[in-house]
C-alpha cells in the first residue's frame, strides 16, 4: 500500500495543476448523489465503494472523472476486467458502472511508481451507458484537454444527437399545438439562432413582460401585454440588423425578411403571454449549446428534416436533405483541403458546405487567417427556393462567423454561373431536386452537368442521383450520360443505402458520382463502383442512427478504397471497370459474389424455412420424407472448385413470368398463390383460379422482396412480380434447396431502381458444383442431405 501512495501522489500532484477548473476529491464525496450511487459498489462487494480519486469540472456537471492506482504495472489491468480489487483498470471500471446510471464518467486506470514507467488506460462510459469504450491515449492530459476530448468524442456527439432529436419531437408538437405551419418551424428556430449570436438579445430577451414594484397595475398590465408583440419584433429586427452586418443587402435582405415577417404577426408568437420567450430559452438551451458543442453540423437541416416529416410537404418540392455523415464522406472522397473552393448549386440548408467547412478549418491546423479566408472567400452556395435560402443563409450565418455567400437564385442562369465561375470553385457537391413530373422537372443529370461548367479543369464533382440515372440506356437520360462523357471523366459511382433518406417522403434508391470537370472520358478509362450500402446505420422510430457507432469503421473503410492510387478492388464489395454511357453504371452489374462467405448456415436456413412451410400447410408426407432422407455423412463446399452457369441456359432452367391477378378478380379457392412475399414459401393467399403452373418448380421474386427464391412442389398461380423457373433437369426438393440458396445470394445486387425483371434474370449468373463443365446436380443434392436438423 506504501508503494501505491507514489502513484497517488503523481496523480494527485497532475491534477492539482487544474484546480482552476477542476474539484478533486478522495475516496468519498460531498456530492450526495455521488455518495449514494457508490453506496454498494465495493470492490470487494457489500460495502462502500472508495475509488483513489473523484474528479468533476466547475463548469460542467455532466462528467466524473474516476481514478483507480495500482503501484505495479503488472497489476494495470486484467484480461476479463472483472478483478476488481486487484488491477487498477478493473477496480476504475467497475466504480464507473455505478455512477454512470447518473453522470457521464472517464474511468482511468493508473499504474507505476514514477513518471517514466506510468501507465495509463482510460475509457469513456456515458450516462445509462451498459458499455465503457476506450478513449484519449496512455498519457495523462490537461484538465481542458479532458473535458474538451469528452465533449467532442463520437460517443458524446451521439449522445447529444439523440437527446436533440428527442427534444426535436417535443419541440415539433408544442410548435404544433401553437399552429405554427410545418414549414415555417425551421424558420423560426433559425432566426432565433441568429438573435441568440447578438449578445445584447441573448441577455436581454428575458426582460420582455418584467415589471417592478413601482409599476402601477395598470402599468403592470400593459407590459405583460405588449411584451408578445414587442419581443417579436425585437427577435426580428435583430436577425434583420445581424444579416445587415453579414453584408447581406437589398433585394436579398428583403426577401430573408419576408421570410421571417410570419413572426411579427403570428398569433401565438406575437399575442400571448411567455409563449416566444419560453421558445428562446428551450432553443438556446437544447440546440443553440449543441451548435457551439459541436461545430459545423447541419442542425437546421436536421430540425427541417423531422418537421416536414409530419407534412409530406417534401415530396411535392422534390426535397431530400443529405444526411449529415454522408456530407462529411462527400469531403473526405474529394479530399477537400484548406485550398479548396467548394460551390453546390443546390444547396439546400447547406449541409455539403458546412461539412467541407469543417475539414478545411480542421486542416488548417489552427492557422486563424487561413480559416477567416476559407470563411468569408472559399464557400459558395446557390438557392432556388426562398424559404429554404433563409434556412441556409441562417445556417452559415452560425457556422461562418456571420458570413455567408449564398445566393438566392436560379443556378442555370448564365450571370449567376459567370459569378462562380469567377471564383474558381475546386470541388462541386449537390444532391439535385429529385423529378416530381418526369415531363416538366429538369433531370437530375442537367444539374451535374451546371455544377461541373461551373468548376475549374480537373475539379472535383460529387453528385447524388436515383439509382435509375445510372441505369439509363436510351432516352434523354441516355443522352445526358453521354453529353457527361464527352466532356467530364467518371471516376467512380457509388451505391448508397437503401434507406438513406428514409426520414423523407420523397425517399429513393440513389448513388453518387463522381466526375473528374472538363476533361473527356477515356475509352481506356477503369471507373471505380463501390457497394456503399451498409453505413451501420439502423432505424429507430423513423429516424436512422448510428446506433452501434460502426459508421468511423465503414468510412474509413470507404475512403481508404476509393482514395487508394488503384483503387481497391474486392470481391462483393468494389470493381474497376471500363464503361461507356450505354453501359448499366452501377456496381451491382458487375461486382461478382463472394462465395467465400457461404456457409452451411445459408441452406440450414433454406431448409428450416422449407420445412416449416410443409407443417403450417399440413404436408406432414413432404416433411416425413424429406427427415428420413437426411444422412450423417459431413460434405464440405469448396466452392473456390465451382463454374459459373447462366440460370436460362440448356442445362439449368426456362424462365416465365408470372400472371397479374388483381384483388377485384381474386376468387375464393384452394389454388396456391404465390407473391412478393419473403416467408411462408412466397405463399400469401389462395384463389379459386385454376393453377397456372406446375408444381416441382422454383419461383424467384423480382419486385418487392427481391431475389427471394422457393422451392414450390405443388401447381399453383404466381403474381407478375415472380419468375418461374421451369427445371431442364430432374429436379427435387434437395437440389431445389441448394439452388435456391445460391440464388439468394445475389439479393445484393437488386432494389426498387434496380429490379430483376425477366430479361435481366435470363442473362444473370450463379456459380455451382460441377462435373464434367455441367451443374452436378448429385453433389447437390447429396449436400443438403449432409444437413443434421433437429425434428
Amino acid at each position: 500500500m506504501a508503494n501505491e501512495r507514489k502513484t497517488e501522489s503523481i496523480v494527485r500532484s497532475h491534477f492539482e495543476q487544474f484546480k482552476d477548473i477542476v474539484h478533486i476529491e478522495e475516496q468519498l464525496s460531498d456530492n450526495p448523489i455521488i455518495s449514494k450511487l457508490l453506496k454498494t459498489a465495493s470492490k470487494k462487494a457489500g460495502g462502500i465503494g472508495k475509488p483513489e480519486f473523484l474528479i468533476t469540472f466547475a463548469g460542467n456537471s455532466d462528467l466524473i472523472i474516476v481514478v483507480e492506482c495500482k503501484a505495479e504495472i503488472t497489476k494495470h489491468e486484467s484480461k476479463t476486467k472483472d478483478k476488481f480489487s486487484e488491477y487498477a483498470v478493473d477496480g476504475a471500471l467497475l466504480y464507473a458502472s455505478y455512477i454512470s446510471k447518473e453522470f457521464d464518467v472517464l474511468a482511468i486506470g493508473i499504474s507505476g511508481q514514477t513518471n517514466q514507467e506510468l501507465k495509463v488506460s482510460h475509457f469513456l462510459q456515458l450516462k445509462n451507458e451498459r458499455k465503457a469504450v476506450p478513449i484519449f491515449g496512455n498519457k495523462l492530459l490537461t484538465g481542458n484537454d479532458y473535458l474538451d476530448g469528452y465533449l467532442q468524442s463520437p460517443e458524446k456527439f451521439r449522445q447529444d444527437y439523440n437527446t436533440l432529436l428527442e427534444f426535436t419531437k417535443k419541440l415539433n408538437d408544442t410548435l404544433h399545438s401553437y399552429k405554427i405551419l410545418e414549414s415555417q418551424r425551421s424558420l423560426l428556430i433559425s432566426c432565433i439562432l441568429i438573435a441568440l449570436e447578438n449578445k445584447a438579445f441573448k441577455t436581454s430577451y428575458h426582460l420582455f413582460g418584467a415589471t417592478s414594484e413601482k409599476d402601477t397595475p395598470e402599468e403592470r398590465k400593459k407590459k405583460i401585454e405588449n411584451a408578445p408583440k414587442e419581443l417579436a419584433n425585437y427577435l426580428v429586427d435583430t436577425v434583420s440588423n445581424e444579416l445587415k452586418n453579414a453584408n447581406i443587402k437589398g433585394e436579398k435582405l428583403e426577401n430573408l425578411d419576408i421570410q421571417f415577417g410570419f413572426i411579427r404577426t403570428d398569433t401565438s408568437l406575437s399575442t400571448k403571454k411567455d409563449v416566444l420567450k419560453n421558445l428562446i430559452k428551450d432553443i438556446d438551451e437544447n440546440i443553440n449549446s449543441f451548435i457551439k458543442t459541436h461545430k459545423y453540423f447541419d442542425v437546421l437541416g436536421q430540425l427541417y428534416i423531422e418537421f416536414l416529416r409530419y407534412a409530406n410537404s417534401d415530396k411535392g418540392l422534390g426535397i431530400v436533405l443529405t444526411p449529415p455523415h454522408i456530407t462529411e464522406l462527400f469531403a473526405e472522397l474529394a479530399q477537400v483541403n484548406p485550398n479548396s473552393v467548394v460551390y453546390d448549386n443546390c444547396t439546400g440548408t447547406g449541409g455539403f458546405l458546412i461539412s467541407a467547412m469543417k475539414k478545411m478549418i480542421a486542416d488548417a491546423s489552427g492557422n486563424q487567417a487561413k480559416i477567416r479566408e476559407i470563411k468569408n472567400n472559399q464557400l459558395f452556395g446557390t438557392e432556388y427556393q426562398a424559404h429554404i435560402f433563409a434556412l441556409t443563409v441562417s445556417n452559415m450565418y452560425i457556422h461562418q462567423d456571420g458570413k455567408t455567400n449564398i445566393i438566392n437564385g436560379n443556378c442555370f442562369d448564365e450571370e449567376i454561373m459567370q459569378e462562380i465561375k469567377n471564383k474558381n470553385p475546386t470541388v462541386g457537391f449537390l444532391n439535385p431536386p429529385y423529378k416530381g413530373d418526369k415531363k416538366k422537372d429538369i433531370d437530375e443529370l442537367e444539374f451535374v452537368l451546371n455544377n461541373l461548367e461551373c468548376l475549374v479543369d480537373g475539379g472535383t464533382c460529387i453528385a447524388i442521383v436515383p439509382m435509375e440515372r445510372a441505369l439509363a440506356t436510351k432516352g434523354k437520360v441516355y443522352e445526358l450520360k453521354k453529353k457527361l462523357l464527352e466532356h467530364h471523366t467518371l471516376e467512380a459511382v457509388l451505391s448508397l443505402p437503401d434507406e438513406l433518406f428514409t426520414t423523407s417522403k420523397a425517399s429513393s434508391v440513389t448513388c453518387a458520382m463522381i466526375f473528374t470537370a472538363h476533361r473527356k472520358h477515356s475509352a481506356t478509362k477503369k471507373t471505380y463502383f463501390g457497394y456503399y450500402k451498409d453505413d451501420g446505420f439502423e432505424k429507430r422510430k423513423n429516424t436512422r442512427i448510428d446506433a452501434k457507432g460502426k459508421w468511423k469503421e465503414w468510412k474509413d473503410k470507404w475512403v481508404k478504397y476509393y482514395n487508394d492510387y488503384n483503387r481497391k478492388e474486392e470481391a462483393g464489395f468494389s470493381i474497376n471497370k471500363i464503361v461507356t454511357a450505354d453501359d448499366d453504371w452501377s456496381v451491382e452489374n458487375y461486382l461478382e459474389t463472394d462465395y467465400s462467405k457461404l456457409t452451411k448456415e445459408y441452406f440450414i436456413t433454406s431448409v428450416r424455412n422449407y420445412l416449416s412451410f410443409c407443417i403450417k400447410e399440413g404436408y406432414l408426407d413432404l416433411y416425413n420424407n424429406f427427415i428420413s432422407s437426411i444422412s450423417e455423412k459431413d460434405i464440405k463446399l469448396e466452392s473456390e472448385n465451382w463454374n459459373y452457369f447462366k440460370l436460362s441456359n440448356d442445362c439449368l432452367f426456362e424462365i416465365k413470368k408470372g400472371k397479374r391477378l388483381t384483388q377485384a378478380d381474386m376468387e375464393a379457392g384452394e389454388t396456391y398463390f404465390i407473391g412478393s412475399s419473403d416467408s411462408n414459401n412466397g405463399l400469401t393467399g389462395k384463389v379459386g383460379q385454376d393453377a397456372i403452373f406446375k408444381g416441382n418448380t422454383i419461383t424467384v421474386n423480382y419486385d418487392g422482396s427481391v431475389a427471394e427464391a422457393y422451392y414450390q412442389p405443388f401447381e399453383y398461380w404466381a403474381l407478375d412480380s415472380v419468375n418461374v423457373f421451369y427445371p431442364k433437369f430432374e429436379l427435387n426438393p434437395f437440389i431445389a434447396l441448394f439452388i435456391t440458396t445460391i440464388i439468394r445470394l445475389e439479393k445484393y445486387r437488386f432494389n426498387y431502381g434496380r429490379k430483376w425483371g425477366l430479361e435481366r434474370m435470363k442473362e444473370s449468373v450463379i456459380k455451382l458444383p460441377t462435373k464434367d463443365g455441367k451443374p452436378d446436380f448429385e453433389f447437390m443434392e447429396k449436400y443438403i442431405k449432409s444437413i443434421r436438423i433437429s425434428k
